[in-house]
């Protein structure tokens, strides 16, 4: 039974979540309920619950539960984070998007080949001595991305580059640590207290302004008749 406030949390070991799932479902099946918080959240354990879920009612499972802290940040809009009927509109605009500018295709592979020189010649600066490629490997895929959403790419040592990296690794590392779980689950504690959420909202508010300044200035240069990139698509579309 799940405690007041806290739920079930106590039956969870934080350290070892995976094998605190396997054991409850041990004893409740491959389908059951645990109350994270106040928050009740449907487990699926094993093969065959999560294929059913997933692929065989891949339409009826298709969306996306809330985040209060993620809402806090995007409001329910924007492309990944969206759900519903808005979300079907935002991929299928999405996905004929990229496809018109190659994804799928072999004109994509230009623009790949490109990245892979300039990765090539970064690692040649090192002359061979010993070096973590770690960052340099995350650079080449996001400028990739970058040529089709911004129309271009960013020198490796670029220094707006390196902080929209930095804050985006930072974010995605605070939203899988067991505090933001504490805080989506009591969302509450997101005003009163301190803690890496603060940090998370903070790099957040940082990359929004960094978009809208790239957005302002595609809006200054925009050509209906010729869109360069997604962010061009994207503000022609909302013209229509």
């Amino acid at each position: 039974m799940p405690l007041p406030i806290l739920g079930n949390i106590l039956q969870i070991d934080t350290k070892n979540i995976s094998k605190s799932l396997t054991n409850l479902s041990k004893v409740y099946g491959p389908v059951f309920t645990l109350y994270l918080g106040t928050r009740p959240t449907v487990v699926l354990h094993g093969y065959e619950a999560v294929k059913e879920a997933l692929i065989d009612r891949g339409e009826v499972f298709s969306g996306r539960g809330s985040l209060p802290l993620v809402d806090r940040v995007s409001k329910g809009l924007g492309i990944i984070l969206t759900t519903g009927s808005r979300w079907k509109v935002m991929r299928r605009f999405s996905v004929m998007t990229l496809r018109n500018f190659g994804m799928g295709k072999r004109s994509i592979e230009d623009r790949v080949q490109e990245e892979a020189r300039c990765l090539v010649e970064e690692l040649r600066k090192t002359k061979s001595s010993p070096c973590d490629p770690t960052f340099l490997l995350g650079c080449a895929p996001c400028n990739v991305i970058c040529s089709i959403v911004f129309h271009n790419r960013f020198d490796y040592k670029d220094k707006d580059f390196l902080n929209l990296m930095r804050k985006l690794n930072e974010n995605v590392q605070i939203l899988s640590s067991p505090w933001i779980q504490v805080c989506n689950n009591f969302p509450a504690l997101i005003d009163y207290f301190p803690g890496s959420h603060k940090t998370f909202l903070k790099n957040s508010s940082d990359l929004k302004q960094h978009f809208l300044k790239k957005i302002k200035e595609h809006q200054e240069s925009l050509d209906m008749n010729n869109p360069r990139d997604f962010i061009d698509c994207f503000l022609i579309k909302m013209e229509e």
